[in-house]
């Protein structure tokens, strides 16, 4: 093995880097109507999206008929040698299909087009040759040609991949915004991931509704310091149908004290903050955490449809079951 300086793989590496990087930037600045046309072409299908590609391009196939079904368009890979003994059965009439193939000259390839062809089903070719087979027999030709591969002697695809991957993602997220496909139906699909538990996760599946730390207004400041020394700093004030009326924190009572030492006999009425920040029940955990980080407090009273206390939801909580 050639010996290198650390440097000298640094620039090798930065080298691949803005290569594949410029692909990308050339095949952006060439799009033009044939990918509105592609995208129109999936806004229209009733079935599923086919991706299919050979070796390298059939890897990259894959990840994008994923990315196609985790954003809303169903999309299933199918092998083109596989296609032939058995497995177009899942073709149907109304589905659409995504041929990847750098030269667009793939006999294996041939078979599975042949097929589709047969049964009506629009094509979209992604291939580095416009001029090619495929492209003419192609409903839409998107053109992922490169200059140059960033593997020296071209012995493998790489910027060439990176392209076909790049115009998947393109399309896949211009479809799902024609789609006005929305970030809870993205959780709906990812309900065991991260980003699935926190856009799914509502204030009423983690705030507190029973023991609940609510006074009247005219009961006395003594009772409620006991229920903000028990109830984690925050009591909310309500009248005689249990509607919210007020907040009363541990920070109100830290500046009352600093203004006075004759406070326990004082009604809580006249220490609330009559204008309190409060949320509902479907409201989702993370709009309620932005509420409690801007205005600098800990806790929400949670309102009915109305205005009567039904919880209070902490912003601990919230952040231990994984809403920050």
């Amino acid at each position: 093995m050639a010996h290198a300086q650390p440097t000298d793989l640094v620039e090798r590496g930065r080298r691949v880097l803005l290569l594949e990087a410029e692909a990308i930037t050339r095949v952006a600045r060439r799009l033009g109507p044939a990918f509105a046309a592609a995208v129109q072409l999936l806004a229209a299908v009733k079935g599923r999206l086919i991706v299919s590609g050979l070796g390298k391009s059939g890897l990259i196939a894959r990840k994008i008929a994923a990315t196609f079904t985790s954003t809303g368009t169903p999309a299933s890979f199918l092998h083109p040698v596989d296609s032939v003994h058995g497995d177009l059965g899942i073709v149907g009439r109304e589905d659409a299909a995504l041929l990847l193939s750098k030269s667009g000259a793939s006999d294996e390839l041939f078979a599975l087009l042949a097929q589709l062809k047969r049964l009506g089903v629009p094509i979209i070719a992604v291939t580095g040759d416009p001029e090619s087979a495929l492209a003419h027999q192609a409903d839409v030709v998107l053109d992922a040609s490169v200059t140059e591969e960033a593997c020296p002697e071209t012995l493998a695809p790489t910027a060439s991949t990176t392209t076909a991957l790049a115009l998947g993602d393109a399309l896949a997220v211009a479809l799902l915004e024609v789609k006005g496909f929305r970030r809870e139906q993205f959780a709906a699909l990812h309900p065991g991931g991260a980003l699935g538990r926190k856009l799914l996760l509502r204030v009423a599946d983690v705030m507190l509704t029973r023991d609940l730390p609510t006074l009247h207004a005219d009961r006395p400041m003594r009772e409620c310091v006991v229920l903000l020394a028990e109830k984690r700093g925050t009591v909310a004030v309500v009248d005689a149908a249990g509607a919210l009326i007020g907040v009363v924190t541990a920070g109100d009572l830290t500046r009352l004290m600093e203004r006075t030492d004759r406070f326990l006999d004082l009604p809580v009425g006249e220490v609330m903050t009559r204008t309190p920040k409060s949320t509902r029940p479907d409201e989702l955990a993370g709009a309620a955490i932005r509420v409690m980080e801007q205005h600098g407090i800990m806790a929400l009273p949670v309102l009915d449809g109305g205005a009567k206390v039904v919880g209070i939801v902490h912003l601990h909580d919230l952040m231990r079951a994984g809403a920050g």
